[in-house]
């Protein structure tokens, strides 16, 4: 037994299995896999048990999957926080709209555009501007994103949780009483169909074990990414406000992403729209709202240009620009257009040229 213990110790302090097992690439990769699979997890048990209960699908959506899909930028951004490295927390925010919009929706767009229905698009949307409006003005005037500024974008995201909610359930009363004036026979399809969307339901129990994990998960993937992208960053003298801008952001925006693709394949582009909008939205009052809360700062500097925070001159115009593009034409039109998608790619490649130049130069 105690030869056993001294061979186990041997092999566990061998000095190249260390190195390897501590790689900051390596534990950075698989904290990107663990918050992809413990978001879908997450949002999996979530809705689950949301549709055990008989809570309204569109309910579902309209608060889960969205809160859900946020949640690898609030773990990102609030371990960032309690580690007092403001240029994660604020890059991630940041960079996870810019990620969602001109990559992960214009993939989607430019691939296959597909109509819009402009009213539940409506509150999303100017909620966005009117949060980004509050960011804009602290980060442009008083360059100082203080405690009471948190607390406003956290008190933001609850009202607009709780519009959500009022208006989904008033959707799904006027949908079911739609749906019981309708003829006989399209209510038999209906009921059909739900109970083929029923066949083999997933166990209470096995949903709570799927939302425990994946909020376990999430937990442990955001505590490797961000200190691996940390040590990294370090060790090639990159901001860390870049890092967070591009690595960060496109890692955590991963669950947005599966459900673009999913969406896509399915023939249903659009879908994911108020998804991405509503991750968007989340991004400023709730991962910024928490972080700001957690540990006030002030504006990053890690980077300039003539003498100007380049944040101001480049990430806040982007983000303001790429959502403009997205949303402006799509609600006047009810349609999302190819163009849009291009314009939108070539504007993050654009962007994500400047960040790697501005590494190495700035």
């Amino acid at each position: 037994m105690v030869s056993f213990l001294k061979i186990s110790f041997d092999w566990i302090s061998n000095p190249t299995l260390l190195k390897i097992v501590t790689n900051p690439y390596l534990l950075f990769a698989i904290g990107l896999v663990l918050l992809i699979k413990g978001g879908d997890w997450f949002v999996d048990g979530a809705s689950g048990i949301a549709q055990k209960f008989h809570v309204p699908e569109i309910l579902i959506g309209a608060t889960v999957v969205s809160i859900g899909t946020t949640l690898p930028e609030v773990m990102v951004s609030a371990g960032a926080a309690f580690r007092g490295n403001s240029g994660i927390a604020y890059g991630n925010a940041l960079g996870s709209i810019i990620c969602n919009t001109a990559l992960i929706a214009a993939l989607t767009i430019a691939i296959r555009p597909s109509k819009a229905d402009r009213k539940p698009l409506i509150l999303p949307v100017v909620f966005f501007f009117l949060a980004a409006a509050v960011y804009v003005a602290v980060a442009y005037v008083t360059k100082d994103f203080s405690r009471g500024v948190g607390i406003l974008l956290l008190v933001m995201f609850v009202v607009y949780m709780t519009l959500t909610v009022r208006q989904a359930v008033r959707g799904s009363g006027a949908k079911k009483a739609a749906a019981e004036a309708s003829a006989e026979d399209g209510a038999g399809k209906s009921e059909e169909s739900e109970e083929k969307s029923e066949e083999k339901p997933r166990a209470l129990w096995f949903l709570l074990v799927l939302l425990v994990v994946g909020a376990a998960l999430i937990a442990v993937g955001a505590d490797l990414l961000v200190d691996n992208a940390e040590i990294i960053a370090s060790r090639f003298g990159v901001p860390d406000s870049v890092i967070a801008l591009t690595i960060v952001a496109l890692g955590t925006s991963l669950p947005e992403l599966v459900t673009a693709i999913t969406s896509l394949i399915k023939g249903h582009s659009s879908l994911s729209l108020g998804n991405i909008i509503g991750a968007n939205l989340f991004n400023i009052v709730l991962v910024s709202g928490t972080a700001i809360t957690i540990r006030p700062f002030g504006l990053p500097c890690d980077k300039s240009i003539a003498g100007i925070n380049s944040s101001l001159l480049v990430d806040i115009p982007v983000v303001l620009f790429v959502m403009l593009v997205l949303t402006i034409p799509t609600l006047r039109r009810e349609r999302l257009s190819r163009v849009q998608g291009i314009v939108l790619l070539a504007t993050y490649a654009a962007f994500i040229t400047f960040q790697v130049i501005s590494a190495v130069c700035l």
